[in-house]
């Protein structure tokens, strides 16, 4: 794909998300597109508004994820005010507010790692899975991966002659977004995120992506950092709005 100078837009960024991790099934109901992530997180579970909501349609909403045995979850996203004051005034809370970040892949993809650190992978090996695995990322969400289409691919780091991290790629028309980068605790501050980044990007370049693009939870303020200093853009965010139940 050819380059531009041109970022996409946040609007961009959330299809992405859904190309890339998506829900096991999705549906309409009244203004609303209900997820059913079957244990792959909240990304792949929460429902989102296709259009204005009024107050007494959160109820079909809440319906249809009771229905599924599913938490009471939306995701709530840029230019939504008028929803998430509706949420908040439901009695949902903000929960993991999460920026996007993206960059053009080629300066990414001409730094290459050091030999070895980083080896793609598709499908995952044993011990990328356990690596995930340490970091909370289960069957559920490996699940999410294999149902992803398009070009993807996984990454297994290595330093210090041993295993060191795991991560996922896909791509969605032309970006390739970044998913479940675990680095194992021993192994951390030593670049291996770094690494990881700049295998997928030459992957992606190599794979026809323009652009490459992650999303991460504002509270990691490390890795917010490290995507800053890679030269990428945080073009929006989104939170989730959850209903705690007593």
């Amino acid at each position: 794909m050819t380059q531009t100078n041109t970022l996409p837009t946040i609007q961009q960024i959330y299809d992405v998300v859904d190309g890339t991790w998506p829900a096991a099934s999705t549906h309409e109901a009244g203004p609303w597109l209900i997820r059913e992530g079957q244990g792959g997180g909240q990304r792949v579970s929460a429902a989102t508004a296709r259009q204005p909501v009024r107050a007494e349609e959160l109820a079909i909403a809440e319906a249809e994820m009771a229905k599924r045995g599913q938490p009471k979850l939306f995701m709530v996203r840029d230019g939504e005010a008028e929803l998430d004051g509706l949420l908040d005034k439901a009695g949902y809370v903000i929960h993991d507010p999460v920026n996007a970040y993206i960059a053009p892949v080629g300066p990414m993809a001409a730094v290459r790692p050091p030999r070895v650190s980083a080896l793609l992978a598709w499908e995952p090996l044993a011990i990328m899975l356990d690596i995930w695995e340490t970091g909370g990322i289960g069957p559920g969400r490996i699940d999410v991966m294999h149902r992803a289409k398009g070009p993807k691919t996984g990454v297994i780091g290595r330093l210090n002659d041993h295993p060191a991290a795991a991560a996922f790629c896909a791509i969605h028309e032309g970006i390739a977004m970044v998913h479940a980068i675990e680095v194992l605790p021993h192994q951390r501050r030593q670049s291996m995120a770094r690494y990881v980044m700049h295998e997928l990007a030459f992957w992606a370049q190599q794979n026809g992506a323009s652009h490459i693009s992650l999303v991460v939870t504002q509270a990691n303020e490390g890795a917010n950092a490290l995507y800053t200093s890679l030269g990428m853009t945080c073009v929006g965010q989104y939170h989730y709005r959850l209903k705690r139940e007593d």
